[in-house]
């Protein structure tokens, strides 16, 4: 097959396409969701080094496995790799199920991933269907619905399965993917000519590559204001648990306020907290978003003469911080600054 045939000579070399065993397909496959591979490759590798097996991540300590993921974002990912891992372990045995349906009853496992794991480590007929793929066979067949829609997803669905080679569907869908990665790409202007459909693609015969494919236009996130304080004693700083539910379920994080505060505000909340304040030293603004809310802080480090307790505090130490504790990258800003 003409595009099967691209792939295998432009495919680029990634460690989980060296050896697609289920495990590795897996954890690809979710930490690719909302990341550049680049970003993945590295994160993939010191991940199997420590958690190479599912019997290693249904057993591992939810710190380490955080820290491990500190910089993906999204942790609820990682999360639900843990509990999957351990359903694997008690309902099949430490290995992954060789069937789509098992495949996405598992926490954090959607269709998409489902069919890929299927396809590409089993073999299986099954469509991988993700952003890339609704681009790509949207512009191929000049798709003017709204790919957002169920029903288009499932037409599109319904195209790859019909073009799917039964002998290799994972290499199939890799290519798919690969081709909306690397070709028709997201964002600028696809690479028309280097494309093994540009003499079949309706959308480029017809010049309607700028307007396929179609989606609903996102809602503006919210802006929520925030003053962050790194409380420090001597070598030791101040972090708190985030409440489990919603946004950063879990994570470790610097005291916070909404908000943002003056100098004097900062002495007045140290004082609340009975911190014996030595001094308040402005860290700056920094800005991250997330998919639906963006965080405009403010930042103060805060040192103080004692570790006091604080109720939902811990104390740690800045080793404790670099090797230990995952933060979340929205604090990056204000975490180097105290490690450098």
């Amino acid at each position: 097959m003409q595009l099967v045939a691209w792939y295998k000579n432009n495919a680029r070399r990634l460690p989980w396409r060296d050896d697609p065993a289920p495990y590795k397909t897996w954890i690809s496959e979710i930490m690719l969701q909302q990341t550049k591979v680049d970003t993945v490759i590295p994160y993939f590798k010191r991940f199997m080094d420590e958690l190479p097996d599912v019997d290693s991540l249904a057993s591992v300590d939810q710190d380490r496995l955080f820290k491990l993921w500190e910089g993906l974002g999204y942790y609820t990912r990682c999360k639900n790799l843990k509990k999957a891992a351990q359903i694997v372990m008690q309902r099949y045995g430490g290995e992954l199920p060789d069937d789509y349906a098992s495949l996405l009853s598992l926490p954090g496992i959607g269709p998409y991933t489902a069919g890929a794991v299927a396809s590409i480590s089993f073999g299986l007929p099954t469509p991988a269907i993700d952003g890339n793929v609704l681009r790509v066979i949207s512009r191929r067949y000049g798709i003017k619905e709204n790919i957002g829609k169920i029903a288009v997803k499932r037409k599109i669905e319904s195209l790859v399965l019909d073009m799917m080679p039964k002998n290799e569907p994972g290499t199939f869908n890799q290519s798919l993917m690969e081709l909306g990665a690397q070709v028709c790409i997201p964002n600028g202007k696809p690479l028309c000519q280097a494309c093994p459909w540009e003499s079949s693609c309706i959308s480029y015969k017809n010049g309607w590559i700028d307007e396929i494919p179609y989606k609903d236009k996102k809602k503006p996130r919210r802006t929520e204001a925030k003053t962050i304080l790194v409380v420090v004693s001597n070598n030791l700083v101040a972090i708190q648990q985030r409440i489990e539910g919603g946004l950063l379920s879990g994570m470790w994080e610097f005291p916070n306020t909404e908000g943002k505060m003056e100098d004097g505000q900062v002495q007045e909340w140290g004082g609340k907290n009975s911190l014996h304040t030595v001094s308040v030293v402005p860290m700056g603004e920094a800005k991250h978003l997330f998919s639906h809310v963006e965080w405009h802080m403010i930042g103060y480090l805060v040192e103080v003469n004692d570790p006091v307790h604080v109720p939902g505090w811990q104390w740690a130490t800045l080793e404790d911080l670099e090797h230990r504790f995952a933060l979340p990258s929205a604090l990056d800003h204000y975490k180097s600054m105290i490690l450098k």
